[in-house]
């Protein structure tokens, strides 16, 4: 039954590899299959965080302060890495397999009448799940824009904005105002609402709509101010200052410069919404020192070896990459080998852009393939690096790569994965065991 019931899952329309296909304009779809699974989302208290870049890390982020603080605490995020139940994670747990399979089977005829995508469904077994958990909080990532996400049924405490960046164009906009009005799409009538977008444009259309809809905005980058203290690969240590108080050697586990922002606004939204911070600082300590053991979360400037270095992220457009090549650049500069990359991308990602930030870098390249629809062939990525100058290797399968990599790579050199979450899926046997 079980194979049969994931098999079923997987059957339905998924963005990786139909794109426009797998979305249904609205939110008709979700509002029928919550209403007759009893509406599991409105029994929720819920943070939901937009953004184009980091929304996964923050909401691991807060999402890990809340279980440090005592809260059973709901986790749901996407894509999933190895697994679907991982979308669905309780203090760091996965869904059971068995929950999940039952799930699909009890209102099987209900979904056959609806017929939703891949992700919708996957939204509303989460929000199943997570009520029937009774969860303290839901930490919920959104999927694509936020207007007209599927998780944009909850009424939330908190609505959170990242970052606002140019991703997704065809379907959100081509200017950042745009943009950014799909994405505070997801902010409530007198709801607050915190955003960590920096670029005018973008902070204007989102005070617009806090304004219209009556929402307290809060501002990180007025309300929040920190300084880095020590930085590697192991992650950061900075100090913070808050509306509400002074966090002193702060640790933040996930490596990256970006990371420390988006820690900055995790804390700052962990003190809009989990109690326990008023009175004391040690969940923020505690959450952000172990963000992965809290919430199982991966795939972000993981260090799978150290000599020579093997790292892999899931960044997949110019920015999320531009961020792991500057958090590898003290660490290539001290070891001073070469920097291997192995890319995968797909359509619509911003190929050019990420070409020249690896041309930047003096990065070896090695397109591979991955098992998508939307992919770019290697031969296509390969051809568009080598237009600007970037030093290509022969395409070849990325666990061909990596036996090639162990045999012939010096120790000081560096071996970057990214492109896609998918290059993650392939790696389940490179992956330490999470916690």
């Amino acid at each position: 039954m079980a194979n049969d019931a994931l098999d079923y899952l997987f059957d339905l329309p998924q963005f990786a590899n139909v794109a426009d296909d797998a979305r249904e304009p609205g939110l008709g779809n979700m509002r029928a299959l919550l209403d007759e699974m009893g509406n599991p989302h409105e029994e929720l208290r819920a943070v939901h965080v937009a953004g184009t870049n980091g929304k996964g890390s923050v909401c691991a982020m807060i999402a890990a302060i809340a279980t440090a603080a005592g809260l059973r605490t709901g986790l749901h995020t996407s894509p999933h890495l190895t697994h679907v139940t991982q979308r669905m994670r309780i203090d760091g747990t996965p869904a059971p397999t068995d929950w999940l399979t039952n799930a699909i089977e009890t209102h099987r005829s209900l979904f056959d009448r609806v017929a939703p995508s891949f992700f919708e469904l996957t939204v509303a077994l989460t929000f199943l799940y997570f009520a029937e958990q009774n969860v303290d909080l839901a930490v919920v990532e959104v999927g694509l824009g936020g207007r007209l996400d599927s998780t944009n049924v909850l009424a939330p405490a908190l609505s959170v904005i990242t970052t606002i960046d140019l991703d997704h164009t065809d379907l959100l906009g081509d200017t950042l105002g745009k943009i950014a009005r799909e994405k505070a799409g997801i902010i409530k009538p007198k709801t607050p609402v915190l955003s960590g977008v920096t670029k005018n444009e973008a902070r204007t259309a989102i005070a617009e709509v806090a304004t219209e809809r009556d929402a307290p905005l809060h501002e990180l980058h007025d309300e929040v101010t920190w300084q880095p203290q020590r930085s590697d690969l192991t992650g950061s240590t900075i100090d913070a200052r808050t509306p509400l108080r002074t966090y002193n050697n702060l640790r933040v586990s996930v490596p990256g410069r970006h990371q420390q922002a988006n820690a900055a606004l995790a804390l700052r939204a962990a003190e809009l919404v989990v109690p326990a911070v008023e009175d004391a600082s040690s969940p923020i300590h505690d959450g952000l020192t172990d963000v992965r053991g809290h919430t199982g979360f991966r795939g972000r400037m993981d260090v799978l070896q150290e000599e020579p270095l093997i790292v892999v992220d899931v960044a997949h457009n110019p920015p999320g990459i531009a961020a792991g090549l500057d958090t590898l650049a003290s660490s290539l500069d001290e070891r001073g080998g070469t920097l291997y990359v192995c890319l995968n991308a797909v359509r619509g990602k911003g190929l050019p852009e990420v070409a020249e930030l690896l041309a930047n870098r003096d990065a070896h390249v090695i397109p591979t393939p991955i098992d998508t629809k939307r992919a770019l062939p290697p031969g296509e990525i390969a051809d568009t690096l080598r237009t600007y100058g970037v030093h290509v290797l022969s395409a070849r399968p990325i666990d061909e790569a990596l036996k090639d990599y162990q045999r012939h790579a010096q120790p000081t050199d560096t071996l970057l994965l990214t492109g896609s979450h998918k290059m993650v899926e392939v790696l389940p046997n490179h992956l330490p065991p999470r916690r």
